[in-house]
């Protein structure tokens, strides 16, 4: 069974079925905002309401089981999908994936109600397969749907976009993000500081306490004032940091707190600078692992760079 929406994936979900009923959702639908808001969650659901639609009881529940099963015919759901070796997947969608979208919205029906193709995540299509897609959004049939999810909608080309309707998902406010935190049977004072740390998203945020992402973050917190005061050394912590699979998940903590700690200090334009630039090289650190570059060598590099940031800082208070 699944899990109940949480309030923001439910008004979308009912805000959605509301114009599929009226007729106002054409074929092409974008569905966009923040990552891990449930968006293929409620894309999912959405493509059970459409492949139900005017069917009897035992019809409807068949289908559910199907696409949960992930085997409805009806429903092709894209993604990546393995090299042409087999031994990891692509970081694209390529042209070969959407032209076999564009076969599958051509035929008929098998259950003879609709067709839905769902693409997660859309901004990786590549530019060739880009192309492949816009002739079919430009070419709709009825009863034939195309959802595209993502994250950062302005990867995908502006004649695309324009082509489909646009579903927002957007991190609710922040008492209802807490109401819900809290119903998940977190205290008040974990729910906010855990909210805080996720800027605002709710499910970021459960899934740090429910896994190990609060404890990293008071951590990595530790590990920097230790860095400062001389009792780790620079080697030691990067080697610390990169030596498991949480190395991306530190560097984005340690450049949240370079960004509280720059909130702390509004009125310090020098130490404001500095900070926010040690956030961009956080950032960019975190994009250099994804490459071939020894990730311990980077991040020793980057925490050098927070000592001395702080270390000028102390010496200038100290005037």
């Amino acid at each position: 069974m699944s899990e109940p929406f949480a309030p923001w994936q439910q008004c979308a979900y009912d805000q959605t079925v509301a114009a599929l009923d009226a007729g106002r959702l054409g074929h092409g639908l974008l569905m966009c905002g923040p990552a891990g808001m449930g968006k293929r969650a409620v894309a999912l659901k959405l493509a059970e309401h459409v492949l139900g639609h005017g069917v009897d009881a035992a019809v409807r529940q068949r289908n559910a089981q199907l696409i949960a099963a992930g085997t409805h015919p009806d429903l092709q759901l894209t993604s990546f999908i393995p090299n042409k070796t087999g031994d990891k997947l692509r970081t694209e969608i390529v042209i070969e994936q959407i032209r076999e979208i564009s076969q599958k919205l051509a035929l008929t029906p098998q259950y003879g109600v609709a067709q839905v193709v769902i693409v997660d995540p859309a901004d990786a299509i590549n530019r060739a397969a880009c192309n492949a897609l816009l002739k079919t959004l430009e070419e709709p049939a009825p009863g034939r749907y195309l959802w595209l999810v993502s994250a950062d909608p302005a990867r995908l080309p502006q004649t695309i976009r324009s082509r489909c309707q646009r579903l927002e998902f957007r991190l609710p406010p922040r008492e209802e993000a807490l109401a819900w935190l809290q119903a998940r049977g977190y205290t008040e004072g974990v729910s906010r500081e855990a909210l805080d740390a996720a800027r605002g998203h709710p499910a970021l945020a459960d899934r740090w306490l429910q896994g190990e992402g609060m404890a990293l973050r008071r951590q990595v917190a530790s590990e920097l004032e230790q860095l400062l005061l001389g009792k780790l050394g620079s080697v030691e912590l990067a080697q610390r940091w990169t030596g498991d699979e949480h190395a991306d998940l530190r560097l984005r903590h340690a450049a949240d707190l370079a960004l509280k700690k720059a909130a702390d200090g509004l009125t310090d334009p020098a130490r404001l600078n500095k900070l926010a630039a040690w956030f961009d090289a956080a950032n960019r650190t975190r994009d250099l692992l994804r490459t071939t570059v020894r990730a311990d060598l980077a991040v020793v590099e980057l925490l050098l760079a927070w000592n001395a940031a702080n270390q000028m800082q102390s010496k200038g208070t100290n005037r």
